[in-house]
């Protein structure tokens, strides 16, 4: 049976019966909070049945109580489909290589409306189609290792990242980009820092924070700046690509093990965090921040270690919290634990018994800092010390994240404890720096005069 009202049931059907419009009409309605104009959309089948969907001429979806409407009416239809253009991606001869994998993440994208759910356009036929520039930049080869939501990222999704990177820098590739959700990008950046080490190529993740049918999608424009970084950079590390400003002036390239998600939605989310950015990127070129990186070679040469241990947990600590929640993590076989403590890195004295017996079982705990920026410095005050002397040790400016993702991976490895300290206090692709510089922790408060003042002059 054909569903001719495409998703819609209950009240918004009755509605539509009504004034009788068609889905995919291009209707004009009257509702008691005002009146709007655009085409009626399917209905995800999931949804309720107390709104109509609009897409406006803007090209933004709202949703309308069906309980607002007082008129209706029905001054087009053309019947839409959203499904991108595919084309054949030229190839120009002397143009740089470039491999793109996909994990699920939307960088280019339609928009399913049976389910509501985003479709990722792949193919580099697809992608030629939503993003011609690309022709431009490179040679674009692209292979899909997975369909998940970040959220659903993890061990064996890093293991066999790494694995397919570093037979692609086997075969010679120019530049690697990696097409990923945001919600968990930079996990998964630290883990390929980790496992892929002293790389001679630019390795870039890229997503987008709004998908492809959206006016603001910033999805294009971050795939092309990730095509010029790894097509054209010298910067051959392990980086996270997307917007800088919340305009469309130029991406941010961000060190793997530096770099964390700090807005729900801004498009310029992704922050470097106790450092600067490694470089600028544009369309057009690559403006190094940072002169101390690993630059490109001209050689195959990659040290691919695709370990990770799951049974490591990561707690954010808070006033009362007891001891039960390490009791609970030994008695469940966990193999390691970091905490985010507070200020320098403390934790209350509840929890020093469940501390003692991880150190008596050889459990190691990692001592982080929910500041973000900043260094653990545990023998300053009292707490520090006493919990140094029950075993945990401090991290220095490694991020809560990144220190977790580490830890899994160290203890991958070995279960030689002290094995394990080496690998995790030795710094890899800056995850621990000497210091921060003065310029790597800018927050700033609204309402202040100089900051407003700043702020006519800026970007955010």
């Amino acid at each position: 049976m054909i569903d001719i009202f495409k998703g819609y049931k209950g009240d918004a059907v009755e509605i539509l019966k009504k004034f009788n419009i068609r889905v995919w009409g291009d209707a004009e309605i009257k509702t008691t909070r005002g009146d709007f104009s655009g085409i009626i959309l399917p209905r995800s089948e999931n949804d309720d049945d107390k709104h109509i969907v609009l897409k406006l001429v803007t090209g933004y979806n709202v949703g309308i109580d069906v309980g607002t409407i007082t008129d209706m009416k029905e001054i087009g239809y053309k019947e839409a489909h959203y499904k991108i253009p595919e084309k054949e991606f030229p190839f120009t001869e002397g143009q740089p290589k470039v491999k793109l994998f996909g994990t699920g993440g939307t960088i280019a994208s339609r928009l399913d409306y049976r389910t509501g759910a985003v479709i990722p356009a792949f193919s580099p036929g697809e992608l030629y189609g939503a993003v011609p520039e690309l022709a431009d930049i490179c040679n674009l080869e692209t292979e899909k290792l997975f369909a998940v939501f970040s959220e659903n990222m993890g061990p064996e999704q890093y293991k066999t990242l790494a694995i397919a990177i570093g037979k692609e820098i086997e075969k010679g590739i120019d530049g690697i980009i990696i097409g990923h959700g945001t919600d968990t990008l930079h996990h998964t950046a630290a883990a390929l820092s980790f496992m892929i080490q002293d790389p001679p190529i630019p390795i870039i993740l890229v997503g987008s924070q709004r998908s492809s049918d959206r006016p603001s999608s910033d999805a294009a424009l971050n795939l092309m700046h990730a095509a010029t970084a790894a097509a054209k950079s010298d910067i051959a590390e392990v980086m996270v690509c997307m917007f800088g400003p919340t305009s469309d002036e130029y991406g941010l390239l961000h060190q793997g093990t530096r770099v964390r998600k700090m807005h729900s939605s801004y498009r310029s989310t992704f922050r470097t965090i106790g450092d600067t950015p490694i470089a600028t990127v544009t369309r057009d070129k690559i403006t190094p921040i940072k002169l101390n990186y690993n630059r490109r070679r001209n050689d195959k040469k990659v040290k691919i270690l695709p370990y990770f241990e799951d049974k490591v947990a990561l707690l954010y600590y808070y006033p009362n919290m007891q001891s039960d929640m390490i009791y609970s993590l030994i008695d469940n076989g966990y193999k390691g634990i970091v905490i985010a403590g507070t200020g320098l890195g403390h934790v209350n004295k509840p929890l020093y018994p469940a501390i003692k017996k991880c150190q008596k079982l050889g459990i190691p705990i990692y001592m982080t800092v929910q500041t973000l920026w900043g260094y653990v410095h545990m023998f300053v005050y009292d707490t520090g010390r006493d919990l140094m002397n029950y075993g945990i040790i401090p991290t220095e400016n490694m991020l809560p994240e990144v220190a977790f993702v580490k830890l899994s991976w160290a203890l991958g490895q070995t279960e030689d404890m002290d094995k394990v300290r080496d690998l995790m206090m030795t710094p890899i692709a800056d995850d621990i720096t000497k210091r921060e510089p003065y310029n790597g922790y800018l927050i700033y408060q609204g309402g202040i005069p100089e900051v407003e003042e700043f702020i006519k002059k800026v970007h955010k």
